[in-house]
């Protein structure tokens, strides 16, 4: 391996997956791009991951072995990092793997100004078939993790915002290093080809960790206390559906202490209706009123299945990031305290 030409650097923690190294280490070894390094990381993993990725290390230089005392995947790939030599990283866990033409792919805008560069997935194991995962927006980062461990981004940016949190050791480690790298700006770029494979088993970390909601919630307090500038900073959208803007339906829209009160706290209100009417109640400049039908579909709004088709196509377009509330049972204060809950 030439040291002086690697300009990516393949990050593989492994412990107790060695079952699934070679195929991974495989898809590595595949590359059409050339100019890469992999380090396997055995994280004091008790099975045969020494013996495997031994054998890759001696078969061909680029495959590098590190060991080290267990720590946990971010302490794991903390490690890797630290000794790579590459420009840019890509973690790759030891039972998932990577099309031939990513990396290819990815350098081919590596001068683009881009801060984390990832792709389509899908699922293979237990499950199968596209991983439809929202499209990347600060938004939509504060409320779930929308970018996969295997994304590319320099090695320096790593270093700027310490690494991976070595205290998450039950999952969410990938969540809580995106919202680190990017709270502050950065460009992200997914390309539109399926290049990540990610292998769904019985039981991984992050189903145990969904299954164990009290441990879910501590995760998320952990995150978000860590994080609280940006959360705070975070633009919150929410619309509510309603039947008319008529004030004879007055009683059934929240009310406008309601609605400042959300403006206070720095949402975005979008209002939902039927139709525009003749004489509708006044609301906040900042509040964005949506009409579904116009004067001459205005019999479609009487089939449920078509009205609910518009709301969703709408929800979509509009606001691909927002809290939906359909329905007056949300126009009180402890209805949507307890939705805020969920996100």
């Amino acid at each position: 391996m030439n040291k002086n030409k690697v300009l990516i650097s393949v990050i593989v923690p492994c412990y107790n997956q060695a079952q699934y190294l070679d195929e991974c280490l495989q898809s590595v070894e595949n590359q059409i791009f050339t100019d890469w390094e992999c380090l396997i990381v055995d994280d004091g993993s008790p099975d045969n991951t020494a013996e495997i990725a031994k054998k890759w290390a001696n078969r061909n230089n680029r495959f590098r072995y590190l060991k080290k005392e267990n720590g946990g995947l971010g302490s794991a790939r903390n490690f890797g990092i630290e000794n790579a030599l590459g420009e840019w990283i890509l973690p790759l866990d030891a039972d998932d793997k990577i099309s031939e033409n990513y990396m290819q792919l990815a350098v081919n805008e590596f001068d683009n100004n881009y801060k984390v560069i990832y792709c389509e997935a899908k699922r293979f194991g237990k499950k199968q078939g596209l991983w439809k995962m929202p499209n990347f927006s600060l938004n939509t980062l504060a409320k779930r993790n929308v970018i996969f461990c295997t994304a590319f981004f320099r090695k320096n940016e790593w270093q700027k915002v310490g690494g991976y949190d070595i205290n998450l050791l039950n999952g969410w480690e990938d969540w809580e290093f995106w919202i680190a790298l990017l709270k502050n700006g950065g460009k992200v770029l997914k390309i539109n080809e399926v290049c990540f494979f990610y292998r769904i088993k019985k039981q991984s970390m992050i189903t145990d960790l969904m299954q164990k909601k009290e441990l879910n919630l501590h995760t998320f307090d952990y995150i978000r206390s860590k994080h609280n500038i940006f959360f705070a900073k975070i633009t919150k959208k929410i619309f509510f559906v309603v039947k008319s803007l008529s004030p004879e339906y007055q009683a059934e829209m929240p009310t406008y202490e309601f609605i400042n009160e959300l403006l206070a706290q720095n949402y975005e209100i979008g209002i939902i209706t039927t139709k525009k009417e003749k004489n509708e109640i006044d609301f906040s400049e900042k509040v964005t009123i949506f009409y579904l039908f116009s004067e001459k579909e205005l019999f479609l709004a009487k089939i449920k299945p078509i009205l609910q088709r518009r709301i969703r196509k709408l929800y979509k377009k509009e606001f691909p990031d927002t809290i939906l509330t359909v329905g007056k049972q949300y126009f009180s204060k402890a209805k949507l305290g307890s939705l805020y809950c969920k996100l």
